[in-house]
């Protein structure tokens, strides 16, 4: 891809003057920036750089020359692992993102080297009220090597920059970690990705790309569902249900038990099905391209000539026309084991041993992992995986098949001894699995899972645009805690919050899928409705909570989706609202014309450095209590900032209580939550309507949980104001005094006014629910 243009400067940035001179300064052994020490005891090894470059993708200028590149020379032979010190870190607190598991990350908290967890991607440190800027250490690549940060001795801050591949090796880096410093943690994040995206060139930042349709619609995922037994007849039932009950839902994404695959101890054409349990397929590896004999013997009701894949994806769209987009899953390399060798449509591929690093044996025991590592990978090499990926998905395109979820990303890693090194495949792969969907999927018809690190990250998110920021929705605890139920919903919050401040600058964050008649599933709704991404269930055949699914979608299977992404409000960046028994998750994001707050308790379990696994903390079990304001949110964030200049005065509807308060852009309004539940506050500033001095802030529809999200265009008149709402039920805003009228779509209706809150009953207009309310004052 062309490079976006570079643009050297050594102005003053970022809030900071620095006169001219670069913010990051070595100076003895200290690593300052801004003046301030960050970083002690920095071994006479390490190089520090200024970044030279200040661009964005339009030649835009950025805060870049608010960072440096960090390097080191190691003495001895050129080795293919390296474990380095860049200096000590004490009493400066942290937030982390590092991986628990080989697939997933989460977030971490600490103050010191030793507190830093293994598998680290990105480091925040927290900045002063003296001066010291928020500074930002993210790892990266350099040539064939991947670094990642890991706890050293003596609050060492380590560096453990690797190939994957004893035959590459190196001993002189100069720039695998960079660190960028600024008073807006929220911006530093931002314009470290650009200063990234140019150096190294190799993916592009989410806002160069669309995100896929199905993030504007509802969609039922089969797998918990039907795990491996999925089938037609299923499937058509399970949208059918949907359908009837009134939540349409415009995706349909068939998991895991779709593919013809078989056992090595099988015979080679014979597909082996008799796996129904998750888990007892890791082992088996792909036999053939096309769908296996559930899906190849359907048989069409409306022609029995019309039969297979193509036929029931045809129909299955005939019959529900809110069915816009089918997507199938598979694996990166085909399945969980891969290919089959020696199967005769497929092309070659061996048998590799995965090898996991000495990081990777720090992270949680995973049954995936032990299944692919004792069975080993069906591996197709890297010149052929143009060939591996065309052949898979032109036969999906072929049978109808919009899309895919790409599963198990992060194996490559355990597979490259012998091809290169973990860069070098990964940059292999990922141009394959690029090209083809670019050809076959428009570019961006892709759900990437499994797929937490770096490498990913910085070589496969080229076209890739929304992927997974959290580990599977887990119904109970696969390790048999019966609190899992409940603590666990509590960590995939976290881990999708938190991953969201590095990921959402690649992939559209994606919070994952969850039951609607789970013990927590309203959680799981309040947080799906306000992250940002896509909606999509995994209910059973016929069990619904229809009440709560009619929350989150509209007739017509579309969904009320915010303008941004869901990220952690800046006050939650250094604390933990897994295990202190004391701090609520708050997050923020933006609708088009207000701000809206998450409210969680999610304390209760998470990750344990002991035991190196997730875990019940039930002593963390509380009710919580917190402050939230307008200031919450971070109102200049996006395509499309909302300005809050001159605004003295916000409406906060509390989604629960159905309430209204009025408050001061700094005004707090305290939150008590019991664990596993919630609170959603819709943010809107007030405005004076000119020519009736009447204050007004519109409010939304207070049936949906992201309750502003329908509205979609916002007028003030002399004497009146407009509003543009998409889709049903109880329409509400805030008026300091009752309007003389309201209309909808031009015609007078009757209305309400109880506590300074107008309500409106708004019918569904079809074909897209678009309808416009008038109050006159």
């Amino acid at each position: 891809m062309s490079p976006p243009s570079v643009i050297k400067s050594d102005a003053a940035v970022n809030g900071i003057d620095h006169a001219g001179k670069p913010l990051f300064l070595l100076e003895g052994s200290d690593l300052l920036a801004n003046g301030h020490v960050v970083l002690t005891d920095v071994p006479d090894n390490v190089t520090v750089t200024p970044s030279p470059y200040l661009a964005d993708k339009d030649g835009e200028p950025v805060d870049a020359s608010a960072g440096s590149f960090i390097g080191f020379n190691l003495p001895g032979e050129p080795q293919s692992r390296h474990v380095a010190s860049i200096g000590k870190l004490r009493d400066i607190r942290f937030m982390s993102i590092f991986r628990f598991k080989v697939w997933w990350t989460t977030h971490w908290v600490g103050s010191k080297g030793s507190d830093i967890e293994n598998e680290t991607q990105i480091i925040i440190l927290e900045n002063s009220g003296s001066g010291r800027p928020y500074v930002l250490l993210l790892p990266l690549l350099e040539g064939s090597f991947r670094s990642s940060f890991q706890p050293g001795e003596d609050d060492d801050v380590a560096v453990c920059v690797e190939s994957g591949s004893t035959q590459v090796t190196g001993s002189e880096f100069r720039q695998v970690v960079y660190v960028h410093a600024g008073v807006d943690p929220f911006k530093l994040v931002k314009d470290a990705m650009k200063v990234v995206r140019v150096h190294l060139n190799t993916f592009k930042l989410l806002e160069e790309k669309t995100p896929p349709g199905i993030v504007d619609k509802f969609g039922w995922c089969t797998w918990d569902a039907f795990y491996l037994t999925v089938n037609p007849d299923g499937v058509h039932k399970g949208v059918k249900c949907l359908v009837d009950g009134g939540c349409p839902p415009g995706l349909v994404l068939i998991d895991d038990g779709w593919q013809s695959i078989g056992h090595d101890s099988d015979d080679i054409d014979v597909e082996g099905m008799s796996c129904t349990v998750a888990g007892e397929q890791m082992p088996c590896r792909l036999l053939k391209f096309q769908e296996n004999y559930k899906f190849r013997d359907y048989v069409s009701p409306k022609d029995q000539n019309e039969v297979g894949m193509k036929a029931f994806v045809r129909d299955l769209k005939d019959e529900f026309s809110t069915v816009d987009y089918i997507y199938v899953w598979h694996a990166l390399c085909g399945y969980w084991g891969g290919l089959r060798p020696g199967a005769p449509t497929l092309p070659p591929s061996t048998i590799v041993q995965p090898e996991l690093s000495p990081g990777l044996k720090l992270t949680m025991q995973d049954l995936a992992v032990d299944k692919i590592v004792d069975t080993g990978i069906g591996f197709v090499s890297p010149d052929m995986a143009n060939e591996f990926y065309e052949g898979l998905h032109s036969h999906l395109q072929n049978v109808g098949i919009d899309g895919v979820k790409v599963d198990v990303i992060h194996i490559l890693e355990m597979l490259c001894e012998k091809y290169g090194g973990r860069v070098d495949l990964a940059k292999a792969y990922f141009k394959a699995l690029t090209s083809s969907v670019n050809k076959h999927f428009d570019g961006n018809g892709v759900i990437a899972s499994m797929e937490h690190c770096n490498d990913f990250m910085f070589l496969g998110t080229e076209a890739i645009s929304l992927g997974r920021v959290g580990d599977d929705f887990w119904c109970t605890d696969p390790s048999g805690d019966i609190n899992g139920t409940y603590w666990l919903q509590g960590c995939h919050m976290v881990h999708c919050a938190y991953n969201s401040l590095w990921m959402g600058n690649f992939i559209q964050p994606d919070w994952d899928m969850f039951q609607s008649t789970h013990p927590c599933a309203e959680f799981h709704a309040a947080s799906r409705a306000i992250s940002g991404g896509p909606i999509y269930i995994s209910d059973c055949v016929g069990q619904h909570d229809f009440d709560l699914l009619k929350r989150l979608v509209m007739p017509d299977g579309s969904i009320l989706r915010c303008e941004y992404y869901a990220l952690p409000t800046r006050d939650r960046f250094f604390e933990d609202p897994l295990h202190d028994g004391k701090t609520m998750l708050k997050i923020w994001n933006l609708n088009k014309y207000t701000g809206i707050i998450g409210a969680f308790n999610c304390q209760g379990g998470g990750w344990c450095r002991e035991t190196r696994r997730n875990q019940c903390f039930s002593q963390c079990v509380n009710t919580v209590t917190a402050t939230t304001n307008p200031k919450d949110v971070e109102w200049n964030s996006g395509n499309n900032p909302i300005s809050i200049e001159n605004v003295q005065e916000f409406a906060l509807f509390l989604y629960q209580s159905k309430k209204l308060v009025l408050s001061g852009p700094n005004d707090d309004l305290e939150i008590t939550l019991e664990p596993v539940k919630f609170e959603l506050i819709t943010v809107s500033p007030v405005v004076t309507v000119e020519g009736s001095s009447v204050q007004f802030a519109p409010i939304g529809l207070v049936n949906m949980l992201n309750t502003s999200g329908a509205i979609r265009s916002l007028v003030y008149h002399e004497e009146s104001v407009e509003i543009g709402v998409r889709g049903t039920g109880e329409f509400r805003v805030y008026a300091s005094r009752k309007p003389v009228s309201c209309k909808i779509d031009g015609e007078v209706v009757e209305f309400g006014y109880e506590e300074s809150m107008v309500m409106v009953q708004v019918p569904w207009s079809a074909p897209e629910g678009l309808s416009s309310i008038k109050y006159e004052f």
